[in-house]
């Protein structure tokens, strides 16, 4: 290692899972038990998903391998399909749309609050036509859509909703915990960023029984027999029908394991970000940022909610200090955020940008013909935003470095 490597400093990941012993001894009882793909702790890990969302007797959660196969899943048991579109928003990842085309149908993105930075009930409402047949709205971040609009909407006008969860555990909204609103379905992501991760993993959350049944089949190739009950049955039962085309999206017993054990802690896990994000924003006050949105923020929430906190994201304020020159193809004026991002790399913090627009990727933008101009406060938030360190496992030196590496930036540029 040459000195100059040597004398740099430890570098702050963007996202770091936070896994424990009590982990690891889940995950090798499992390699143990001779039980591997889905079986008993998957079964288990949806029973206490279910327990952690209140208990309601009459709400199902099924696991599923991604957030991915369970926004499928769930369109697909409503009946989703060719002639059929799904409203949802440009600000979000891929996935939330790519399920969409998936099942023949079309995807109508519109615009966010920039109050909020979720979805825009007044865009959805004024994007409806008499194909419309889905809203998908997004939790971004970990503050909770406004669920109580966009219910009322999907109401009136017949609509389906499945919540994008995929940032929005443990997220409530008036009170009430996602997961448990009014919606046809809910979906949550373990993924590796995640509040709490399964490595890769996701779950379907609905009080819909015939979702509910449907998902199931669906998610290990239509077969209408439970591979655990087929496998573990002390009489004869090798029988099994294939009753539709489905798919093989199953989570496994040792992605469950790790679940089983983070879901104890997703509390915990949560008053840690919290706190974090309460540190930044004391921090940041004075600066020339916008600081993430928090419950309350334009009446879509209760200001008393829980926030997730998957994402703390910092919005560079109009009155902003240049910074720097854009970065080719990034599909706007971010020449000030992309330079901030690179100022603070060099100062060996990681980050990131939540999200480029659907309507910016070429597949989304030529299907539908999108232009930049069509979605203004997605655009501009995009522009001017970058997602700073913030993980459960985040020691308090770090989060120096990161409070530090962000004023000397912001105040050297306007210096």
């Amino acid at each position: 290692m040459s000195e100059r490597a040597a004398d740099l400093p430890p570098f702050v990941p963007f996202a770091l899972p936070e896994i424990g012993e009590a982990e690891i001894a889940e995950v090798v009882d499992t390699l143990r038990s001779g039980w591997v793909t889905t079986g008993p702790k998957a079964r288990r890990f949806e029973q206490d998903f279910v327990a952690f969302l209140g208990g309601d007797p009459a709400l199902q959660a099924i696991a599923v391998n991604s957030a991915t196969a369970g926004l499928h899943l769930a369109l697909e048991a409503l009946g989703i399909g060719p002639g059929d579109e799904v409203i949802t928003t440009t600000h979000t990842f891929t996935a939330t749309a790519e399920v969409v085309r998936y099942l023949g149908a079309d995807v109508v993105l519109v615009d966010i609050d920039p109050a909020t930075l979720c979805i825009d009930p007044a865009a959805v409402e004024a994007a409806l036509t008499p194909r419309s047949k889905a809203i998908v709205p997004v939790h971004y971040a970990g503050l909770a859509a406004p669920m109580e609009a966009l219910l009322a909407l999907a109401r009136r006008h017949g609509l389906k909703v499945v919540e994008d969860a995929a940032h929005a555990l443990p997220t409530s909204c008036g009170g009430a915990l996602v997961g448990t609103l009014g919606s046809d379905a809910t979906v949550f992501s373990f993924y590796a960023n995640k509040t709490i991760t399964t490595g890769e993993g996701g779950m379907l959350v609905t009080r819909d029984p015939a979702l509910a049944e449907r998902a199931k089949v669906m998610r290990l190739h239509g077969i209408s027999r439970d591979a655990f009950d087929r496998f573990t049955a002390q009489a004869p039962s090798w029988y099994y029908e294939v009753v539709a085309p489905g798919f093989k999206v199953n989570l496994t017993d040792i992605a469950a394991a790790l679940g089983l054990q983070q879901l104890r802690q997703a509390e915990a896990f949560r008053a840690r970000r919290a706190a974090i994000a309460a540190r930044y924003d004391a921090a940041f006050a004075d600066l020339p940022v916008i600081l993430p949105p928090r419950p309350g923020a334009a009446g879509a929430t209760a200001p008393d909610d829980l926030h997730a906190w998957h994402l703390y994201v910092l919005r560079l304020a109009d009155d902003a200090p240049a910074l720097g020159a854009g970065r080719p193809g990034a599909g706007g004026d971010t020449g000030d955020r992309d330079a901030f991002i690179e100022q603070l790399y060099a100062r060996r913090i990681g980050c990131s940008v939540h999200y480029i627009p659907l309507h910016l990727h070429p597949y989304w933008r030529e299907r539908y013909g999108l232009r930049a101009t069509d979605f203004p406060h997605s655009q501009r938030a995009y522009e001017r935003m970058l997602s700073l360190p913030l993980f459960s496992a985040m020691r308090d030196e770090q989060v120096d470095r990161v409070i530090a590496a962000v004023r000397d930036t912001l105040r050297g540029a306007a210096a």
